[in-house]
């Protein structure tokens, strides 16, 4: 047990989780982006889901693994920071890449690996709060991460509109029928992702090990068996608060994935009545979303912070099931509204929840795992992400085709309802505590 962590204060708290805005500016063009890059590429609607796979699907194997070994490493850099940089650089170059894909298949593929290069990065980010932080301040960091969160979504959604309002061509593509302003987009991401990461490694490095720490991780068997071997051994012993959190995030992702799969389809029909995505129209509605997704984010960034005396007050469960419930219902709400305006009003309850999501459960987490073994708690933790997503992708494309008639909107109501019975769930976590000092 180390107890001779420096208490941080906010200004190095911020410092040390600076990176997480260059990750999240990345997983912010994916969620914005993505589904129309594959439009543009020619992917229907129904097979949208599926294209989305690879994301998922590289984290349910790269997470609980790049978490069990940064547990084990030891360098002069420290044991998270090799895959910070490794993560961040891989990212940088697939951001590059991915508005120049020449097709749907080279798209879906780099995001493959776009996807693994961002996981590397922030698992171990992750376990780092657990590393360098008291207890006592594990609300603030993980609630900072949020934040980070909520601006860089909030920068890469509304990127392509600023970028319009500079001048840019909304109706200029390239030889892949890609925008212009989604290709600028993704070369100001390649710069954010490793340059925000390295800021953090530099600003605050990880704490020295004790001797204790270290004949520990020494104690431990290396290996990919040996890896895969804690990683079967921690989901054997995994605490009961964390069991409970699967069903939570079960329903709670599905209904994420669900949104921002079919956002702007949804946007394109209920506002501006196209279904085409050669359409300048359907343009317009990709851009509407960066708005509103700007919006929503900057909620997030905000209430990340304004929810801390809530949860102090009332606790993390309870505040993280009002804010399921107010995006629930934002979002059954949502294909109703006709005028654009009218979008950011269930924007506020979308960036609650989400401001939550990034935060609340990892609050939760913590308080619950072991410290030696963060990593690979919190790789296996983001399984509980991963599988909720590749388990929608599989089978919305039926219930898209079958129950919800075909129509981007109804996905929208349906992410509603998940969204209020992920609530429900999140009040029959049962929260247990150990000692992480």
């Amino acid at each position: 047990m180390n107890l001779l962590k420096p208490h941080l204060s906010l200004w190095q708290i911020l410092q040390m989780n600076f990176g997480f805005f260059g990750i999240q500016y990345s997983f912010g063009l994916q969620q914005a982006n993505m589904s129309p890059i594959y439009q543009y590429l020619g992917a229907d609607e129904a097979s949208l889901p599926y294209l989305w796979l690879a994301g998922p699907m590289t984290g349910l194997l790269v997470q609980p693994l790049i978490g069990a070994m940064s547990d084990r490493t030891l360098s002069k850099w420290g044991r998270r920071t090799p895959y910070f940089l490794i993560g961040a650089l891989l990212c940088s170059i697939c951001l590059l890449v991915m508005p120049f894909s020449p097709a749907l298949w080279f798209a879906a593929s780099l995001l493959w690996i776009l996807d693994a290069a961002n996981n590397v990065t922030m698992e171990p980010y992750r376990a780092y709060v657990s590393d360098r932080l008291n207890k006592d301040q594990h609300a603030l960091g993980f609630l900072t991460q949020s934040a980070f969160t909520g601006l860089a979504q909030t920068f890469a959604y509304l990127t392509p509109t600023l970028l319009f309002l500079m001048g840019i061509d909304k109706d200029a593509v390239n030889s892949s029928n890609i925008p212009h302003l989604t290709v600028i987009a993704f070369m100001i991401g390649a710069v954010f992702s490793i340059s925000t990461v390295a800021w953090s490694v530099k600003s605050t490095p990880e704490l020295p090990l004790t001797e204790e720490e270290i004949a520990h991780i020494k104690s431990q068997k290396t290996g990919i068996q040996a890896t895969l071997a804690e990683i079967v051994d921690a989901i054997r012993n995994m605490p009961s608060t964390m069991r409970q959190l699967w069903w939570m995030k079960l329903f709670q992702w599905y209904a994420m994935m669900c949104y921002w799969i079919y956002i702007v389809p949804a946007l394109a029909l209920s506002i501006f009545g196209t279904r085409d995505p050669n359409t300048s129209a359907f343009r317009d509605a990709s851009l509407l979303n960066g708005q509103i997704g700007g919006f929503y984010n900057f909620v997030a960034f905000i209430a990340a912070f304004a929810l801390m005396p809530l949860i102090r007050k009332w606790g993390p469960k309870y505040v993280h099931a009002l804010c399921l419930s107010l995006a629930g219902i934002s979002m059954m709400l949502l294909p109703s509204v006709q005028q654009t305006w009218l979008l950011f009003v269930p924007m506020v309850g979308v960036g609650l929840a989400w401001a939550s999501i990034m935060g609340n459960p990892y609050i939760l987490l913590a308080g619950s795992i072991p410290k030696e073994r963060a990593g690979v708690y919190m790789g296996i933790f983001n399984m509980f992400i991963v599988l909720p997503m590749i388990f929608q992708m599989i089978t919305l494309p039926f219930i898209y085709t079958h129950w919800l008639d075909s129509n981007p909107t109804n996905v929208i109501v349906f992410a509603g309802v998940l969204l209020c019975i992920a609530a429900l769930l999140t009040l029959r976590i049962q929260e247990a505590a150990v000692e992480n000092s």
